[in-house]
């Protein structure tokens, strides 16, 4: 597994957080299983630029840093479910609020988007 050169500063709550969110869709994958994409088809579809692999690392690795949970039901075909933990339930009001605020600035920030 690798490790990081320079640890993580776990002083910083602001460090914990980019490093738990770290991936560029994770605040999509979040806010698309808060919407209702429960299954990793739906999620895929919600999402289409990214790609499939990406997805189910990142989402792997919500998984491991307690923000979502896996539900398999043993019936056939197998059908996977995700779902925001509690901890995962948390963070909604943060995304809420940083959306809001790229949409009441969003004539400065476009500026900046390549």
């Amino acid at each position: 597994m690798y490790e990081k050169k320079i640890p993580v500063s776990k002083d910083c709550g602001l460090q914990l957080f980019l490093t738990v969110m770290n991936g560029k869709w994770k605040i999509s994958l979040i806010w698309c299983i808060h919407s209702g994409y429960k299954r990793p088809n739906e999620i895929h579809k919600a999402i289409p630029t990214a790609s499939r692999r990406v997805l189910d690392a990142q989402l792997n690795e919500l998984m491991t840093h307690g923000l979502i949970t896996k539900a398999i039901c043993s019936k056939r075909p197998l059908v996977v479910e995700y779902s925001l933990t509690s901890l995962g339930e948390s963070i909604i009001p943060a995304i809420h609020t940083t959306a809001q605020w790229a949409e009441d600035h969003r004539s400065e920030l476009e500026k900046f988007v390549l």
